[in-house]
């Protein structure tokens, strides 16, 4: 039976601050790519899960919920995965530009890689 979901926090290359519900037992971390004011493609670990091994096992859903209230972002991936096979969840959305007006793309990686319980 999987674990309920953790909260950790994280700050991206611009300063946006973000919250991460996650299971503990399936993420590693959540990187986040963006293109920069300057053009350059940026990609960054916004959380690191600190758990080094498993507790259990995942269970057959993933579920993570990414918010970021100055950027009016809020998301939730939920996959169903029975047989534990899902390695990387990758989502690309858009947020408010900061540097004018329209919007720019994120993109979330979310990733698992925690070894099993010892």
């Amino acid at each position: 039976m999987a674990r309920h979901n953790r909260e950790g926090e994280g700050t991206d290359q611009r300063g946006f601050r973000y919250t991460i519900s996650y299971q503990p037992d399936w993420l590693r971390h959540v990187k986040i790519g963006r293109t920069l004011p300057s053009g350059r493609q940026s990609t960054m670990i916004l959380f690191r899960n600190p758990a080094r091994h498993r507790s259990r096992s995942p269970g057959d859903r993933i579920r993570t919920r990414i918010q970021s209230p100055d950027q009016a972002l809020d998301l939730e991936v939920v996959v169903s995965d029975t047989d534990g096979r899902t390695r990387r969840v990758q989502v690309s959305c858009w947020v408010p530009n900061p540097d004018g007006p329209g919007e720019e793309e994120v993109v979330l990686t979310l990733e698992d890689g925690l070894p099993p319980p010892l």
